[in-house]
């Protein structure tokens, strides 16, 4: 018989670096004779195994639960008052577990402790995770320094919002040279991925290194972290870039979403599989907090236009893409974005299809 005790602590910022939890969350350890230990998440009930060598795999019972599926865009409202038990109710009846919810139209510095509570009250009732919550797209590369500073202020409030609503990550790309005027608003109409010359300058990673350095402050302070997205047009223009900025910051409260869709080039684009590969590898577990799911196509048209488009409608190496997110580790989730309220089942129906045929459960 193997004698087991439960200990209940809390997690500290060294577990985050290669686990689902976030600071400060409750954890049951149950230690016996035999040296692994179980993690047990009280709030997902989600087990990880660990043996004294640091390798994780699925706990007991749960081989084979490797991946898990979440949605954004269109089924949600742009106000985080609007949010409603129905929207809730509706992710779950899709088969969600998870939400990546854009309140873009909010003004994060007004955005109420209530207003936040009750959300994750709803959420909660629906055995909803907020897997990402908007960082409202702050110009984190602007050379106007009290442009930046505002855009820092910004995306500090929106980490609070996202700690209040328990998000796995609050969600920000760089920004882009391209975007004017001096407040939020203005930056949202003028276009954060939008391609302009000087984005891939070197100080524009500097700048934005600088500007990580005190966002990730206000990750750590509300018990969440930052989820950066990259982009060819942008300075996080490929896995390499982003992993620098990532060290740079020097924070396990700092990550990325995988999106292969964003980094493809025309050289990469018809073997996405192994370019898949290499972003994963250059990347690493430690730095990949999930993973976003849409396509991509080639349109015959010159000179080159590459366009995205819903899940299971292009040509992404989706198979290559669902086995190394399994790999990386089954609390991280795919998230279903850029597809229409219609379109959303069937990305959701293409996936399934293609975890299953390769023996991957979804949970």
């Amino acid at each position: 018989m193997v004698v087991a005790r439960a200990i209940c602590t809390r997690v500290s910022p060294v577990m985050c670096r290669a686990s689902y939890w976030m600071p400060g969350d409750p954890v049951i350890h149950l230690t016996g004779r035999r040296t692994r230990r179980i993690f047990l998440h009280r709030r997902t009930r989600c087990r990880i195994a660990a043996t004294p060598a640091g390798c994780r795999r699925g706990g007991p019972g749960l081989r084979g639960v490797a991946m898990r599926l979440a949605v954004s865009g269109s089924v949600f409202p742009a106000h985080i008052d609007e949010f409603t038990a129905e929207h809730a109710a509706t992710v779950r009846a899709m088969g969600f577990t998870g939400c990546f919810t854009r309140f873009d139209l909010d003004d994060p510095f007004t955005t109420t402790d209530e207003s936040i509570r009750r959300v994750r009250s709803i959420l909660d009732d629906h055995g909803l995770d907020m897997v990402q919550a908007i960082g409202h797209r702050p110009p984190l590369i602007h050379p106007d320094d009290g442009v930046r500073r505002q855009g820092i202020s910004v995306f500090q409030a929106a980490l609070r919002i996202a700690g209040g609503l328990r998000a796995h990550s609050c969600h920000s790309g760089p920004g882009s040279l391209a975007q004017t005027g001096v407040d939020r608003s203005d930056w949202v109409r003028s276009g954060p991925w939008s391609p302009h010359p000087g984005n891939w300058d070197p100080a524009c990673k500097d700048r934005l290194i600088a500007s990580l350095r005190e966002c990730v402050k206000a990750a750590e302070d509300h018990g969440t972290r930052i989820g950066l997205e990259g982009h060819v047009l942008v300075t996080l223009d490929s896995a390499e870039t982003m992993r620098d900025v990532i060290d740079a910051v020097e924070s396990p409260a700092i990550g990325c979403d995988l999106d292969p869709v964003n980094w493809l080039r025309l050289e990469t684009v018809y073997r996405s599989g192994d370019a898949i590969d290499h972003m994963v590898d250059v990347l690493g577990p430690r730095r990949i907090l999930n993973g976003h799911t849409k396509d991509v196509v080639v349109q015959p048209r010159l000179v080159t236009h590459i366009d995205e488009c819903p899940t299971g409608q292009g040509i992404l190496d989706h198979d290559r893409f669902i086995r190394r997110m399994e790999t990386i580790g089954p609390e991280r989730y795919l998230i279903i974005e850029h597809a229409d309220v219609g379109d959303i089942p069937k990305a959701r129906d293409f996936l399934l299809s293609r975890a299953e045929a390769l023996g991957i459960r979804v949970w």
